[in-house]
């Protein structure tokens, strides 16, 4: 059992299972990402190719919940109702101003972590108290039903 943890601590998504609030939509969502953990990040992609943010916020969404969000960030981020980030649960949708015209999308995964499309790692698991992403912090939306 001990070397189970030890296995399952070896990776940010991983020890999300194995910490607080664990629940049905947040296991669905890390199942998802094993699917695309590493997928180069490609704007406008749509496959394990190559894959932009908001495509994925579609699959992981469509796959682990039956649900479907709209292609683009910008379509994303009116979905739902805003979260303030201290009531962030896994499942929400985090969004950021990464440019002057630029958005991202991440789903939020607890324990300050969420996954996203990373233009320079690809699909990965980052933290939200990270400064970066603090700094460019815009709002969390909390899907209809999705984060129940």
């Amino acid at each position: 059992m001990l070397s189970m943890n030890s296995e399952l601590a070896a990776s940010p998504a991983k020890s999300a299972l194995v910490h607080q609030e664990t629940g049905p939509l947040r296991s669905r969502i890390l199942d998802q990402y094993q699917k695309w953990k590493g997928t180069q990040y490609q704007l406008g992609g749509t496959t394990q190719r190559g894959v932009d943010c908001s495509a994925l916020m579609q699959h992981l969404f469509s796959d682990a919940a039956h649900l479907d969000l709209p292609r683009t960030t910008s379509e994303q981020i009116h979905r739902g109702v805003q979260v303030a980030q201290y009531r962030l649960r896994p499942g929400d949708l985090v969004f950021f101003q990464t440019g002057p015209h630029r958005k991202h999308v991440g789903v939020y995964i607890g324990d300050s972590q969420f996954i996203h499309a990373s233009s320079s790692q690809g699909v990965t698991v980052s933290t939200l108290t990270d400064n970066y992403w603090q700094e460019h912090f815009i709002t969390a939306r909390r899907v209809a039903g999705a984060a129940a």
